[in-house]
């Protein structure tokens, strides 16, 4: 039957779906249904069965149930159409109500000749409801069909930006931070008791040992102080990706902020090749609009291997871009993607995958081996010098001593991809270097790609990696979008800080390489307060931030306790001032920025706003560029329209010239800060200072990944490396323990976590003292604490409780295992003993007289297999103090029990005691002697058979010794040989 021809509906005059057996009495499907929901099935003039029509395959009834399913398809697609999409399907929904609402309906006037009332009702109320819903349908409709598609969209996004955040702060549970707080402040005042008896209880007997032993706890008391108490309101983040999408569309439409990648190499010889190569292609392949994606490499040591592997890299991109992208494979980086042990056919139904992939994995091997060809070619330098395929020299033969370089891989005017897409843009850059000239290393070559990208693409944020570190997840920028993206959050940050993951280290970690102590617990603290510390990679940089500019709604300055003074002494008349003028006054002048905030500077017209720039000096803060300068007054990025595009190389090489930087504010107040090795930790303590905060995001999967040094000499090495650049910190005037407080911007636990970050080296002194003393108590008999008294047992005890439950709480509220936490407690101690303490004794050097030292490490061959690095042994002078401590404290245990064994039963209690922190020392440095001994499949065997021969020898001589029997009382001895003497 056609839908013309069913009989009305008695209640609206819509086409009927059933109808009486009895009395023919007709109702449409949502009559009826409105009957059965209110628990009538009869029919309501004569009480009968209703029978109900076939709906015919044209029928409203199909269309009107196909919508729900519609419906559900779109809302799954929502990440992955654009906002004109999205608006084709409201008008698609909207025209089909319009539809619906011009349906003429028939007043039906077929009432029951009975006049029953229950029968007069419900039509009433059917006839009500229905009028109800065509009115609300007609006026939808009508109000659709008002506003112009522009209006549409500035209208979705103000509805958007209300009602669907793109992230959300996730505090920790109530039951696992209020008893983690209670704890810390328990322990705060146990530790003042335990204080206050081991300073008025001295021990005269080992006075000189027990004063050693106060101050060393003191101080561990302090640095406890520094580390615990920024981790006091620690957060969780989430961020919401499919709803960036919805708001600012995707592909080449998209609203997204364009983003400018940095990556930075010197040698490579020690940065192979391949590494960066797969670094870069991570970023090329990264899940976002091409044309808003720069890749900026810095070779910062000239090498025209860099130069040829990139070219190599950039032709090779061609292929692997488009098949990460086809199959959305992860992660984005070959090395990595073809050597992981898992089903690479799972969620692939694409027919074409495997016959692709193995073709990619094919087109790699080839790429590989150019790749290891030049490296080859590369070990033996000719004697004139490298010559490029045209012939003519290579300008970086002399890395110290060459002109600047730029050269433009892939971008809009470059290669395009294998299938005709555009690929993003990929830039090699060298700066020049003379000598006579300060170059400040990778600080130096991170602000001249500041300025080369602002010159050529000038992208609004930038994002930089290490050489070593690829792109893991490849919607890691999208991640960091919904940060700085997102009006209600990203005004005032300054960077987004994604967690350092790391591949190839061995399962146990035995030093500690992944750090998550660091990353998952101190870092969520600080995200709680202001922001977590920068670093050095894996970090997304709002650009106006390293610009020197302060946020866009700077905090209140408190009045200086010097002007109030003056103004109690000589009280004058209150002066009305300016905004500009208020503004002026609320700069400090070590805080000062490179210029004013932006805002003050869009409120002028162009005459005004030029007499501004030239009165603040903008060339004497950045440099003798005009389209530089001029770029960075575009706080949206892009390049200035009035550059002449054909001059942009040429000003390109201009602000990288190595004199560009003299007599400007580059690396004292802008960019990347000069004047440590740790230029990360600087740099983002400055943008702190200046009232900026930053945010850490720790997406599902990780965002990046890299290698780390895993054998003992390289890690203390590393670590000695960052030790020392928190030691340049500390004899610097940017010192958190003193810089920065007129400004009142830097919250006092951020602050006090940034003292601990340039504090901690010289915690090795005490720790190497305290490590000595369980081995000098047991060599020479005496003990650092009294005889306990039951008030001393119970302070004791409180502060080991509370030091067990802290790190228990901590673990509770954080996430991480107890095998993590063990490894970071053992490598504080063995870098503490170590790599600080040099680190400590090499920056006093090289502050106070200018002598800079080195440690040289020597390596011996790594036999082949998984982890064969691990076992590589490398001397140098960072493991002799270490090694001394285990030896010193291994031979104490020795002469400890063998001094008890010619005691008597009365020595035994205090020995246990000192054999306590003899082997707390010993169980500490557990990993560096695995280290020490070699492969971990043989290492438990030797140091238990070695250790209990040892010490049975030792404590057999030591006995027939006997060095704690006088002369006098050997020969007393032996004259009462008989029993009866």
């Amino acid at each position: 039957m056609e839908p013309g021809t069913h009989p009305p509906c008695a209640a609206c005059g819509d086409d009927a779906h059933a109808a009486c057996r009895a009395c023919s009495y007709a109702l449409c499907k949502a009559c009826l249904d409105e009957d059965v929901a209110e628990g009538r099935a009869a029919c309501a003039r004569c009480g009968g069965e209703y029978a109900v029509s076939d709906p015919g395959p044209f029928s409203s009834d199909r269309s009107l149930a196909a919508q729900p399913s519609e419906g559900l398809v779109a809302e799954g697609l929502r990440g992955r159409v654009t906002m004109a999409n999205q608006l084709s399907d409201r008008q698609d929904v909207v025209s089909h109500a319009r539809t619906l609402s011009s349906m003429s309906g028939v007043g039906s006037e077929l009432n029951d000749e009975s006049g029953k009332p229950i029968w007069k009702n419900r039509v009433d109320s059917w006839k009500e409801k229905k009028n109800e819903k065509k009115a609300s349908v007609k006026k939808a409709a009508a109000k659709a069909q008002v506003p112009p598609v522009e209006e549409q969209i500035m209208e979705e996004k103000d509805l958007t930006d209300a009602y669907e955040p793109l992230s959300r702060i996730i505090p920790i549970s109530k039951n696992k931070l209020t008893p983690y707080r209670a704890v810390i402040i328990m322990r705060l005042v146990v530790l003042g008791l335990f204080f206050h008896y081991r300073i008025t209880n001295p021990v005269d007997s080992a006075f000189g040992l027990w004063l050693t032993s106060v101050i060393c706890e003191i101080w561990f008391g302090f640095s406890w102080i520094l580390d615990q108490f920024p981790k006091w309101c620690p957060v969780n983040r989430e961020t919401y990706v499919d709803r960036l999408i919805a708001r600012y569309g995707d592909g080449e439409d998209s609203g997204l902020a364009p983003v400018d990648f940095f990556v930075s190499t010197v040698d490579p010889l020690k940065e192979p090749p391949l590494i960066t190569a797969n670094t870069v292609l991570s970023i090329l392949a990264v899940d976002y609009p091409v044309e808003k994606i720069s890749c900026y490499v810095s070779d910062d040591g000239a090498a025209m291997l860099t130069f040829e592997s990139l070219a190599e890299t950039a032709e090779f991109a061609r292929r692997w871009v488009p098949f990460c992208k086809k199959f959305s494979i992860e992660p984005r980086t070959p090395e990595f993607y073809f050597s992981q042990k898992i089903d690479y056919l799972k969620d692939k139904i694409h027919p074409s995958f495997v016959k692709e992939r193995r073709a990619m994995k094919r087109d790699y091997e080839e790429f590989k081996v150019r790749i290891n060809a030049l490296v080859a070619k590369a070990q033996k330098t000719p004697e004139e010098g490298w010559v490029m395929q045209d012939g003519t020299p290579w300008p970086g033969n002399n890395s110290r001593d060459h002109p600047g370089m730029i050269q433009v891989f892939l971008g809009e005017t470059g290669a395009r991809d294998y299938d005709g897409n555009e690929l993003p843009r990929l830039v090699y850059v060298s700066r020049e270097k003379r000598p006579g000239y300060q170059h400040h290393k990778k600080a130096g070559a991170m602000n001249a790609l500041v300025r080369v990208s602002a010159v050529l693409t000038n992208a609004p944020y930038i994002l930089n990696l290490d050489c070593d570190h690829y792109v893991n997840n490849s919607k890691a920028v999208r991640e960091a979008m919904c940060f700085m993206m997102d009006p209600s959050v990203g005004r005032d940050v300054c960077y987004v800080q994604f967690p350092q993951r790391f591949d190839g280290i061995d399962r146990s970690d035995r030093y500690a390489n992944r750090n998550v102590v660091f990353f998952d617990v101190n870092m969520k603290g600080l995200d709680g307060i202001q922001g977590p510390v920068y670093v050095g990679t894996g970090c997304c940089f709002y650009r106006q931030a390293l610009y020197g500019y302060g946020p866009p709604s700077l905090p209140a300055l408190p009045k200086s306790s010097a002007c109030s003074f003056c103004c109690c002494c000589c009280p004058k008349k209150k002066v009305e001032k300016t905004e500009k003028e208020m503004h002026r006054d609320s700069r400090r002048e070590d805080l000062e920025s490179a210029i004013f905030n932006l805002r003050e500077i869009d409120n002028y017209d162009e005459y005004e706003r030029s007499m501004l720039i030239s009165q603040m000096s903008f060339e004497k803060s950045f440099g003798q560029s005009s389209v530089f300068i001029e770029s960075t007054l575009m706080e949206n990025g892009g390049v200035p329209e009035s550059v002449d595009p054909s001059t942009l190389i040429k000003e390109a090489i201009h602000v990288i010239s190595c004199g560009y930087e003299e007599k400007t504010e580059w690396g004292k107040e802008l960019g990347w800060i000069y004047g440590s090795v740790t230029e990360d930790i600087l740099t983002g303590f400055k943008m702190h200072c200046r009232g900026w905060r930053s945010i850490y995001c720790m997406p599902i999967r990780p965002a990046f990944k890299g290698s780390a040094p895993i054998n003992l000499s390289d890690r203390l090495h590393q670590v000695l490396r960052w030790a020392l650049g928190s030691v340049e910190i500390f004899f610097s005037r940017h010192c958190p323990l003193w810089y920065g407080y007129g400004g009142g911007r830097l919250r006092w636990l951020q602050r006090l976590s940034y003292i601990n970050t340039i504090v901690y080296p010289f915690t090795s002194v005490p720790l190497v003292a305290y490590c000595c003393l369980p081995a000098i108590c047991l060599l020479t008999g005496k003990f650092i604490i009294p005889i306990l008294s039951n008030a001393a047992t119970i302070w004791f005890l409180g502060l080991f409780t509370s030091i067990i439950l802290t790190s228990v709480l901590e673990l509770r509220w954080s996430g991480i295992g107890i095998e993590d936490w063990w490894r970071n407690e053992q490598f504080w101690v063995i870098g503490g003993v170590s790599a600080h303490l040099f680190a400590v004794f090499q920056g006093i050097l090289k502050m106070v007289i200018g002598l800079d030292t080195n440690f040289t490490v020597t390596s011996k061959a790594a036999e082949d297999g998984d982890f064969a690095e691990l076992y590589v042994f490398k001397w140098t002078t960072v493991l002799i103090p270490p090694t001394t401590i285990l030896v010193l404290n291994l031979v104490g245990v020795v002469a400890g029990f063998s001094d008890a064994l010619n005691s008597g039963y009365e020595s035994w209690g205090p020995l246990f005691g000192k054999v306590f922190f003899a082997m707390w020392v010993i169980m500490h440095l557990y990993p560096f002697l695995k280290g020490l001994m070699g492969r971990q499949n043989r290492t438990p065997t030797i140091v238990i058979l070695w250790s209990v021969l040892l010490a049975s020898v030792f404590s057999l001589l030591w006995v027939k010794i006997d060095p704690f029997i006088t002369g006098a009382e050997t020969v007393a001895t032996g004259a009462c040989s008989s029993i009866d003497c």
